[in-house]
């Protein structure tokens, strides 16, 4: 991504798909040029949660929602250190953010980062092209990068695909720390006295798990995405768990092998998303890439094993290749589906029936919600407890 100080709110943009399909509107946050995999979004709130989710690494988001930026800025919701998203599209942006967390603007907030977005575009028509094309490469242009413009489409053209993409190293935490768990008074617990301790294989994780576990008396251990076994049981885990994270699940052959070696332990096993799909490979499953994925805050899943249907919060543009109406043999015993999509039978999560071991496709820890899903952490300590007893 390159960037140019930002300039005013009439500077020209252009949205260019590798089809050859262009949107013209505004620059919004910084302008220059931006390249990545144009996807659409459905929330309707949540937007600083999204850019700020290491998943969403080399992609250009379209937020669905006419009107964004309504909330502004604050410094308590971002889900990591950084906005990770290429590019950010929006139609109507908000003129004055009017919220009484909001330190600053959204549209001040991508300045500040060198994020390239585009306002006053059809979104509706860009995101029923995807849905009808499927997701695609995209460059956005702004300010002097536009009157390059008989080249822009065969710079997009130019770009790597989404498929073979390895991404989960360049947004993982490179050295390890510990969120304390949190007892009944809201306190932090005194490392080493936590009631459960868990080691969590960084692929891109949210701010948020590790809090959704630690309100629960479990002591977090973050490592990289390049952690060894020996790494994961020198913290002494009662439990192990794989996270969400960008790009292709079949490139994450050392993340396969580590979770291997996790389920030949027996270790209470939970992951999420991308370790959805990293537990998909290492059952002997494939993974294949969605025409235009799930993204966004309300995707009905249901889970299989309590018939419950609940709204669940999505990002992931790949799935696991599971049989969905049989129970499957694999070297770790048996395993089945647990979970599915209502919108189109995608598999949203698995589990071991011979030993404990489960996770799903979407993001439990839903921020900034809905909170169906929560009970998966419960299920985690369950298993912990079990394993334990």
């Amino acid at each position: 991504m390159t960037t140019s100080t930002r300039g005013a709110a009439k500077t020209p943009a252009v949205l260019v798909l590798e089809d050859g399909r262009t949107f013209r509107g505004r620059a919004y946050g910084a302008v220059g040029e931006t390249f990545g995999e144009a996807v659409f979004s459905t929330g309707m709130t949540g937007y600083q949660e999204t850019l700020t989710d290491p998943s969403y690494d080399r992609q250009i988001v379209v937020a669905t929602a006419p009107q964004i930026g309504n909330t502004g800025w604050n410094d308590e919701d971002d889900e990591s250190g950084r906005i990770w998203v290429s590019g950010y599209v929006v139609r109507d942006p908000a003129r004055v953010p009017s919220n009484w967390r909001a330190k600053r603007s959204l549209d001040d907030e991508l300045e500040r980062q060198g994020v390239v977005g585009i306002s006053g575009i059809d979104t509706r028509a860009l995101t029923r092209h995807l849905r009808e094309r499927g997701s695609m490469r995209a460059g956005i242009f702004s300010g002097e990068a536009v009157a390059a413009e008989p080249e822009l489409l065969a710079r997009v053209q130019a770009q790597p695909h989404m498929k073979g993409a390895s991404l989960y190293e360049e947004v993982a935490t490179k050295e390890a720390y510990v969120v304390p768990a949190v007892g009944p008074d809201g306190e932090a617990v005194p490392i080493g006295t936590a009631k459960f301790t868990v080691a969590a294989v960084d692929l891109g994780i949210k701010g948020m798990t590790p809090h959704r576990m630690a309100e629960r008396g479990i002591e977090v251990h973050v490592l990289p995405a390049t952690a060894t076994a020996d790494d994961i049981y020198a913290v002494n885990p009662d439990g192990v768990f794989f996270s969400n994270g960008p790009g292709d699940p079949a490139t994450a052959d050392g993340p396969v092998a580590l979770m291997t070696a996790v389920l030949e332990r027996r270790t209470p096993l939970f992951g999420i998303c991308f370790g959805n799909q990293i537990l998909g490979r290492a059952l002997g499953f494939g993974t294949y890439k969605l025409k235009y994925g799930h993204r966004g805050i309300n995707q009905p899943v249901q889970d299989r094993t309590t018939g419950k249907v609940e709204v669940t919060a999505h990002n992931h543009g790949f799935a696991v290749d599971a049989p969905l109406d049989q129970v499957s043999d694999t070297k770790f015993g048996r395993a089945e589906v647990s979970h599915v999509c209502l919108n189109d039978d995608v598999v949203e999560g698995l589990q071991l029936l011979d030993q404990p071991a489960f996770s799903v496709q979407y993001h439990p820890e839903a921020a900034a919600g809905p909170h169906d899903a929560a009970y998966l952490f419960d299920r985690f300590v369950s298993l912990m407890e079990g394993q334990r007893a």
